[in-house]
C-alpha cells in the first residue's frame, strides 16, 4: 500500500519535472530552436491548431528559424500568431515561407529570462511539495483507518521525503542548466 503511494508520487513528480523541461525549452536563449515556436497555436480556419501540424519548421542558420507552411494560404495566420505571441520576434514573409531572425540577447534581457526561469522552477518546486503533502495526507488517512501502523506511517513519510528531496534537486539542476545556457553569450 505504501509502495503504491510512493509509486504514484514518483510518477506525478516526474511529470512535474517533464513539464518544467518542456516549459523551459520555449524560453529563448539567443540561439534558434524549433522549441521556440512549437507551442504556438495558429487559428486554422477557426480551429486552434499547433504550428507543427500546418508547417515544417527548420533551422537553416544558428540565428534563424524557417517556417514553411504546407499551404501558402496559411502564411498570414501564422504571421499573426507569431506577432501576437510573447516571443518578441518579428516574422519576415517572402510569400512562400516565414523567417524568424533571433537577435542576440542584451544583458538586461538575459537577467529577465533568468528571473523567468527561477519563477518557473519555483512553481515546479511548489507543485512537488503539494504532491508530497497530498500523499502524506493519504498515508495519515490510512493510519487513521488502521490500514497501516504508526511505524509504517513514519517509514512512508521518510520515503516520501527522500523522493521529494531527489526531485527538488533535479528541478534545481534543470533550472541551473537553463540559466547558464541563457547567460552564455
Amino acid at each position: 500500500m505504501i509502495d503504491d503511494l510512493v509509486k504514484d508520487l514518483d510518477e506525478r513528480m516526474a511529470k512535474t519535472v517533464g513539464v518544467l523541461r518542456d516549459d523551459l525549452m520555449s524560453i529563448r536563449t539567443g540561439r534558434a530552436s524549433p522549441a521556440l515556436v512549437d507551442k504556438l497555436v495558429i487559428d486554422y480556419y477557426g480551429t486552434p491548431t499547433p504550428l507543427q501540424q500546418i508547417a515544417s519548421i527548420s533551422i537553416p542558420e544558428a540565428q534563424q528559424i524557417l517556417i514553411r507552411p504546407y499551404s501558402a494560404a496559411d502564411i498570414e495566420s501564422i504571421e499573426r500568431a507569431i506577432a501576437s505571441s510573447d516571443l518578441g520576434l518579428s516574422p519576415n514573409n517572402d510569400g512562400q515561407q516565414i523567417r524568424l531572425n533571433i537577435p542576440p540577447l542584451t544583458e538586461d534581457r538575459r537577467r529577465d529570462l533568468t528571473k523567468q526561469v527561477g519563477k518557473r522552477a519555483e512553481d515546479a518546486r511548489i507543485s512537488t511539495r503539494n504532491i508530497r503533502r497530498d500523499v502524506i495526507n493519504d498515508l495519515r488517512d490510512y493510519e487513521k483507518e488502521s490500514l497501516i501502523t504508526e511505524d509504517d506511517l513514519h517509514l512512508g513519510q521518510e520515503k516520501i521525503q527522500e523522493k521529494t528531496d531527489q526531485y527538488i534537486k533535479t528541478i534545481d539542476q534543470v533550472s541551473d542548466q537553463k540559466e547558464s545556457e541563457i547567460m552564455t553569450i
